[in-house]
């Protein structure tokens, strides 16, 4: 059985639902209805537009501790996420734009996006399934990047609050979209959790054979989205091996040992420490931009934990896939104007993207990314928030 095809589970998290407003699950409220502006300073009206005549809104989920989630329907994008530092302070920990038209415009597509129908790479943009051979829009170089052209980043998904800390978001990714085939329905829910955990569960099931790899790729920065450099937040992350790449970034279909090495995580360590060692690897990433193979696990196992130098907040990362993508940020070029009238600089936010593995659909010996019809995917993933003693 494939890792992400899986009976739904127990949540990790239960706690009684605070209702901060009576809503019913057929009617769409934007933030502007929950006062998004009275702690994150965004105004939901900038969020408020037609993209392929479909509305975009802002959304607002609180929990009864005052933590916050800001989520637009353009993208499924996680567009703030507002949790107690040690201090007792709501910070930010999510990089992106205070308006819609900075997400159409950012030479960076993918802040806070939900990704699909394939996260991450695929060699040359082509795969065969089934005997057959297809070509899928190459946007990264001679490779296909999540998704293609317009991945699930630029599409307007359907939105409804099931209540004050869920929104439901669907989405039918018509049959060759983007080149990949079968007419997929995936529906994405974000749950903010009593606990302070965001929990991210993704279904989908298609009408023909096809790949599949969904994910988030929010940026973050636990010192605060304005804060600078993320290079001294402590990262460990529960995988012994990793996927070595070319330098395009591609798998070379290897696993290999990462004991010892600029890669490893495997106990804490600040993410600057080994990013400029002497690495092949490194330098094909510009940094960090790899799968790591995690080590067997449940999804109630933290995978990664991350800590923030500057505020103590604690990001621990639980999901049932097989991989995660780390990226440090190597990208960044400080070519957008961000929340706070703040650059996208040099390396501050990172990303821990849940995941098959890149170049699955081409990669016989990594873990099948296959979705056929009758199959159901399911997957979770839970980035939960606690600060340090």
């Amino acid at each position: 059985m494939k890792t992400y095809l899986r009976k739904t589970m127990t949540p990790l998290v239960t706690g009684t639902l605070l209702l901060a407003a009576a809503c019913n699950s057929s009617t769409q409220k934007s933030a502007q209805d929950q006062g998004v502006s009275d702690t994150s300073n965004i105004s939901a009206k900038a969020f408020e537009k037609l993209i392929d005549d479909k509305p975009v809104h802002l959304y607002s989920l609180k929990n009864k501790s005052g933590s916050k989630a800001l989520i637009t329907n353009f993208g499924g994008r996680l567009v703030g996420l507002l949790v107690p530092d040690k201090e007792g302070k709501l910070v930010d920990v999510v990089a992106g734009f205070d308006r819609i038209d900075g997400y159409q415009k950012s030479t960076e597509p993918y802040f806070g996006a939900t990704i699909g129908r394939y996260g991450n790479r695929i060699a040359k943009g082509r795969f065969t399934l089934d005997g057959k051979a297809y070509k899928i829009f190459t946007n990264n170089g001679s490779n296909t990047l999540h998704g293609g052209k317009k991945g699930y980043q630029d599409v307007v998904w359907d939105a409804s609050l099931l209540d004050s800390q869920t929104l439901e978001l669907r989405y039918l990714s018509k049959d060759m979209e983007e080149g990949f085939p079968g007419n997929l329905n995936v529906t994405v829910t974000y749950t903010l959790t009593d606990d302070n955990a965001l929990k991210i569960s993704y279904k989908a099931s298609t009408d023909k054979n096809t790949v599949v790899n969904l994910t988030n790729h929010a940026f973050f920065n636990l010192n605060g989205s304005q804060s600078g450099s993320i290079l001294n937040h402590l990262l460990k992350i529960n995988a012994d091996k990793y996927t070595p790449v070319d330098s395009t970034l591609i798998p070379s279909g290897k696993i290999e040992d990462l004991k010892g090495g600029p890669f490893d995580f495997t106990h804490a360590k600040t993410i600057g420490r080994d990013i400029e060692a002497k690495d092949t690897q490194l330098q094909n990433g510009k940094g960090y931009d790899h799968n790591f193979v995690l080590n067997p696990h449940q999804v109630n196992d933290a995978i990664a934990i991350v800590t923030g130098d500057k505020t103590g907040i604690v990001m621990s990362v639980y999901t049932d896939q097989p991989g995660l993508q780390f990226y440090s940020g190597n990208f960044m070029q400080s070519k957008n104007t961000m929340k706070g009238n703040h650059k996208d600089d040099f390396r501050t936010a990172f990303a821990l993207e849940t995941q098959h593995f890149p170049d699955s659909p081409n990669q016989p010996s990594f873990p099948s990314t296959v979705l056929k019809p009758g199959e159901s995917y399911q997957s979770q993933s839970i980035y939960k928030f606690s600060v340090s003693k």
